[in-house]
């Protein structure tokens, strides 16, 4: 695995914005160094005759000389991240474009249009946004801008300018479709080893996935059954002035493990859950990026057969070839340098959730250690009272 200290190499034709440059590096990143601050908050539900639908305020704060303004405050909805994705892949197609979170943020667990549903969106919006800002080439994208600048009706205008990312892409996916098999056998090492990677991390995130969510849900039905457990012990010391004070203290106990309980959960799901989910989307992004880079290189490799085929127009053809051959390189360069980059962020946010979780957990048995000695005892104390063995 790279090294969270290994430096990543850029490509030169690519622009890359001073904060974001050292921002890749997260142990040096400063508010001081940064010249783009976005904030997602402030919910809003709008409820019309068609759907019902919830807009978020994004509020960008810049010192960047393209902007006019140095500060600005719109509303946005899900369907205008969901754009603003698309044209990224669009103008970026083997850049790794962070992922949205999905039309339900994890179904079954809470409901649609919920505060807490609400406030996990908000959250991911937040950090997605968050993320293009501190990339070296994505922030300088001219629908980021737009999208962080514009007023509904000017962001409505030019939502409807030029055609969307499918309808761009199809014609190439289909021309190049009978050459992909060829692109992966002449694709070079490095990309194999990448696709082999994500082929294991993929599978192994999914489950650390799926292990998180049942966890959570195992300790939820704990804290539920804790919750009815505590006020039945308290109704029970009405009827048994013996050993009333003890049925009490047991009560007390019970609920402040309760409430430990509720703060392990908390962390759960504000620091465990919402980060194994999000590379399980990435997972899914980078392996379209791969997919895109090789259809790219099978785009290549039909020109240069072709080229061997044909006696005529080879002037044609080999422009057309040193073309390709430069869209090729430029390519592999974006997703090189963006692979290091994200193997760097991915590891860190690993790290530091698993960290978070792992000292969650300790304080907490540290916290009902004491709680439980307590419970031991007074149930020791009424069993002698009422002698029982």
């Amino acid at each position: 695995d790279t090294s969270l200290a290994e430096v990543n190499s850029f490509s030169p034709s690519v622009p890359i914005s001073p904060s974001s440059m050292i921002n890749q590096y997260k142990f040096e990143d400063g508010p001081e160094l940064r010249d783009l601050f976005i904030t997602v908050d402030d919910p809003e539900s709008h409820i019309t005759a068609i759907e019902t639908f919830i807009t978020y305020r994004v509020v960008t704060k810049t010192t960047r000389g393209e902007f006019d303004s140095s500060e600005y405050e719109v509303r946005r909805r899900y369907q205008d991240f969901l754009w603003l994705k698309s044209k990224l892949e669009e103008a970026h197609p083997t850049l790794i474009i962070p992922p949205l979170p999905e039309k339900f943020i994890m179904k079954g667990m809470v409901e649609r249009f919920s505060d807490e549903f609400i406030e996990t969106r908000r959250k991911a919006l937040h950090k997605f946004l968050n993320r293009i800002a501190d990339h070296p080439t994505l922030t300088f994208n001219e629908d980021f801008k737009i999208f962080l600048t514009a007023q509904a009706w000017e962001l409505s205008s030019h939502k409807k300018q030029g055609p969307g990312l499918l309808s761009r892409m199809g014609q190439t996916v289909r021309a190049v479709a009978s050459s992909v098999r060829r692109a992966v056998k002449n694709r070079p090492e490095m990309f194999t080893e990448m696709n082999n990677y994500m082929e294991t991390f993929s599978q192994k995130i999914n489950v650390l996935d799926k292990i998180a969510h049942r966890i959570y849900k195992e300790e939820r039905d704990y804290f539920s059954e804790m919750k009815e457990y505590g006020p039945i012990h308290t109704l029970w010391s009405a009827s048994e002035e013996d050993i009333a004070d003890s049925l009490k203290g047991i009560a007390s106990c019970i609920d402040r493990c309760c409430k430990a309980t509720e703060k392990r959960m908390a962390g759960l799901s504000e620091h465990l859950l919402p980060v194994l989910h999000e590379y399980v989307l990435y997972s899914e992004i980078l392996m379209g990026v791969l997919k895109r880079r090789d259809q790219i290189q099978g785009e290549l490799d039909s020109k240069v057969d072709a080229l061997a085929n044909k006696k005529t127009e080879k002037d044609l053809f080999s422009e057309e070839i040193g073309k390709l051959e430069d869209k090729v390189e430029r390519a592999n360069n974006a997703l090189k340098a963006d692979w290091d980059r994200w193997k760097q962020n991915m590891q860190w946010d690993m790290r530091s959730s698993f960290t978070n979780v792992a000292e969650n957990n300790l304080r907490y048995y540290e916290e009902v250690k004491l709680f439980l000695t307590k419970m031991l005892i007074f149930h020791y104390f009424s069993e002698e009272v009422h002698g029982f063995s």
